[in-house]
């Protein structure tokens, strides 16, 4: 599934880095907790979450990430998006809720992990 797939599928707005919608997302990992996320993400995978301060971005930078999902409507502030659209991390904005968005891409075929990937594919 490509990244414009998810903003449609969590009928999201786009923040920024348009033009990298087109990137494959296989993986995903849902938090609220920046230490959380440091700890157990791979890299290349969305990560959805309702924080948007500025540890957010420097996170999923440090990730590797490949995009961000703010959820319950949240957006981070112009500054964090102008920096993000500098460093090439695309944004994206939903106003559903990490519950739902996490059963969605679940359903479509995004899974937690790549070992869950793997399992997921035999």
């Amino acid at each position: 599934m490509k990244l414009i797939d998810v903003a449609h599928l969590l009928k999201a707005e786009i923040l920024c880095c348009e033009e990298l919608f087109e990137r494959e997302v296989k993986t995903c990992f849902a938090c609220d907790m920046v230490s959380e996320m440091l700890l157990h993400v791979q890299s290349n995978a969305l990560l959805v979450t309702s924080l948007t301060n500025a540890h957010i971005l420097h996170a999923a930078q440090v990730m590797d990430a490949l995009a961000v999902v703010f959820v319950g409507g949240k957006k981070p502030d112009m500054n964090i998006i102008k920096r993000s659209e500098q460093s090439g991390l695309p944004l994206m904005s939903t106003k559903k809720l990490i519950f739902e968005c996490c059963g969605l891409l679940y359903a479509a075929g995004i899974r937690g992990d790549v070992e869950d990937l793997e399992d997921y594919e035999q």
